[in-house]
């Protein structure tokens, strides 16, 4: 009995750590919590903000707020409740990568100012995600909590397959929190049932829990290797890109599908 309280209670820290980090929620202060390991749980964290976003969209659109409106107010919600931190590294790795010589692009990266490059990718994302949003009919909580899921295993991918290549900073810590790349199935078999719950709720879905699943991994693999191939390896700048292009490119493939 004491065993399964520990485990429980281990778990519940766990996720605190985790809502902690990747977002800005507030929460009370909670002592011994360990950020080490927070990127094992990314995807759980992911779900979480994804259903946040869909009860809130289920909830506007209760009181008959326009489509338009209500998808622009999530994702404007999204950026709130992450802090920008995703988006942040977005315009940061658009920086890095316009610099013509491959050297010089970490040091872009780790300066504070944006460019004109980055304002204009975190400007596309914002649109992509919103015209993508108000092109999707039905399922939106599914497809917000999927998206999330998929953008933050997309981290994963990353931070397991490829190099880190800064001697510290904050992304550095999530190297150690993966043993082996069998640490990468449990979020992409949560993922994976959480786009299959369409099933459940309609018996004519079966192709759009396939389309979610393979969609969103096909898409986070993709996207974290391109990043990883133009700069040799991740910093935590790109892992904050391959969750904000993972997640905007899986939704603009689900209105094809909702």
């Amino acid at each position: 009995m004491q065993d399964q309280v520990q485990w429980w209670k281990s778990l519940v820290f766990k996720a605190i750590a985790g809502i902690i980090f990747y977002t800005s929620i507030p929460l009370p202060y909670v002592s011994g919590l360990d950020f080490s390991k927070v990127a094992k749980i990314a995807p759980v964290i992911g779900l979480i903000i994804g259903g946040i976003l869909g009860i809130l969209d289920i909830g506007m659109n209760h009181v008959g707020v326009p489509v338009f409106t209500r998808s622009a107010l999530v994702i404007a919600i999204w950026i709130m409740v992450t802090g920008g931190l995703h988006l942040d590294g977005v315009m940061d790795t658009a920086d890095g990568l316009a610099v013509g010589d491959p050297q010089k692009r970490l040091e872009v990266m780790a300066d504070s100012a944006t460019g004109a490059f980055g304002a204009m990718a975190a400007i596309v994302i914002i649109l992509i995600k919103t015209s993508a949003l108000i092109d999707i009919q039905k399922f939106r909580w599914l497809c917000l909590m999927v998206a999330c899921g998929w953008g933050r295993w997309g981290q994963q991918i990353a931070i397991v397959f490829y190099p880190y290549l800064k001697p510290t900073g904050k992304g550095a810590i999530h190297k150690e929190a993966f043993g082996s790349y069998w640490d990468l199935i449990p979020g992409c078999v949560l993922i994976s049932i959480t786009g299959f719950l369409s099933i459940v709720l309609e018996q004519e879905s079966l192709v759009l829990g396939i389309v979610m699943t393979v969609t969103g991994s096909t898409i986070a693999t993709l996207v974290s290797a391109w990043f990883g191939r133009k700069l040799g390896g991740h910093t935590g700048d790109t892992y904050g890109a391959v969750v904000e292009w993972t997640e905007a490119l899986t939704l603009s493939v689900f209105t094809i599908f909702t």
